[in-house]
């Protein structure tokens, strides 16, 4: 008895020496797994350079720094993109031989000869998902008069490119230019009376005819752009009349006399020129295109353009006057563009020539910046070249 007596007390001291040892490992295992879940859960903060200051968290109600913290979370919510679909791409046109000529004004951009030249630049636009175009017609010298009538030959070069690219390519979108300055040889959007007072509404019958004629060479917009009073309204009865009611018109609705102009002109050569001893015509087109100070006076236009019935208003230029593309985005339900004008352009390549901005970067920023301005459609001499980009071409 006393032999079993003494194994159960030295089991009982075991048990009970395991009893007093169990709550030390017990805080030992919880220590080891509290470690672990720290190590695990909670990420190691990052270096700071030395001299950081130490600074408690400030008390923020927002931190929207938390909503760009990655290129993903950035894209998710991003508010404005721009893609081909937004762009509208220039061509200018010449039939003066065979070749594509450079424009010096103009780095990168070409007059493209009627034929090939013509439909292989729109070809590669197209692959790369541009599918609108406006023809800008280079009218040799010969052919232009005071009264602009080649602005409405059957068989002038505007109407003949027109019905090659809708031959060629039939559900592109074709848009127009109507103004009278390419075939002018007074370098005017109108007409000049001799004393140097732009004729409105004669312009106008001409414009209207200018449209007709191209409506019936196949475009698709015509977009005048000449800023004389009631000629929305004139040309759109007059393409009714001629059963073209589903041609479009695309105004340009507050295009400013601006200096940003000039490559363009140097690419169709249609500044306004000295006249003769007996006529005066004016240096510039400051009695009807609209002076760069006023900011309102687009609001007019705009809602004398809708009433006429456009169907799509124009800004032009487009970097300087964000606000007045903000304006009419403010003002009316519909579709806004922009141009993104020759003077623009060329001032983008000079810096890039230069090596002071990456050109890439700064015209893709360009055009978002339109596009969040409210910009629906952008005329660009980009638009073949950032599609590209955009594509993830160099």
């Amino acid at each position: 008895m006393m032999i079993a007596a003494e194994k159960m007390n030295a089991q009982c001291g075991r048990c009970a020496s395991t009893r007093r040892s169990a709550p030390r490992n017990a805080s030992k295992v919880l220590a080891i797994a509290e470690a672990e879940r720290v190590n695990t859960f909670v990420r190691a903060k990052p270096g700071v350079p030395v001299g950081t200051p130490v600074v408690p968290p400030q008390d923020l109600p927002s931190r929207p720094r938390r909503n760009r913290r990655s290129d993903t979370f950035r894209k998710s919510i991003r508010e404005t993109w721009v893609g081909p679909e937004h762009f509208i791409l220039p061509i200018f046109v010449h039939d003066e031989g065979d070749k594509n000529t450079p424009i010096p004004s103009m780095p990168g951009y070409e007059r493209k000869y009627y034929g090939k030249g013509v439909t292989d630049f729109v070809s590669e636009a197209r692959s790369y998902g541009v599918n609108q175009v406006v023809i800008f017609p280079k009218t040799p010298d010969h052919l232009k008069t005071p009264t602009a009538e080649e602005a409405f030959n059957p068989n002038g070069l505007s109407q003949r490119t027109i019905r090659l690219l809708k031959d060629t390519f039939p559900d592109l979108e074709v848009y127009t230019d109507v103004a009278l300055d390419p075939y002018n040889s007074d370098g005017h959007d109108g007409i000049v009376r001799d004393d140097g007072v732009i004729m409105n509404d004669e312009t106008v019958e001409y414009l209207c005819r200018q449209a007709v004629s191209q409506a019936e060479a196949g475009a698709d917009v015509v977009s005048p752009s000449d800023m004389m009073d009631g000629r929305i309204g004139a040309i759109r009865e007059a393409l009714d009349s001629a059963g073209h009611t589903h041609v479009s018109i695309m105004s340009y609705c507050a295009k400013y006399s601006s200096a940003y102009y000039g490559p363009f002109r140097d690419a169709l050569a249609s500044a306004p020129k000295a006249g003769a001893a007996h006529r005066k015509i004016p240096g510039n087109k400051n009695t009807y295109q609209m002076d760069p100070a006023n900011y309102r006076e687009a609001l007019r236009e705009l809602e004398m353009d809708e009433a006429e019935g456009a169907d799509i208003v124009m800004v032009k230029p487009g970097l300087p006057y964000l606000d007045v593309v903000r304006q009419l985005r403010d003002n009316t339900a519909l579709p806004v563009a922009v141009y993104h004008v020759s003077g623009e352009y060329a001032m983008l390549k000079a810096a890039a020539e230069k090596g002071w901005l990456n050109e890439q970067q700064v015209a893709l920023e360009t055009l978002m910046c339109f596009r969040r301005a409210g910009a629906d459609l952008i005329l660009t001499y980009y638009g073949l070249q950032a599609s590209k980009w955009l594509a993830g071409e160099k």
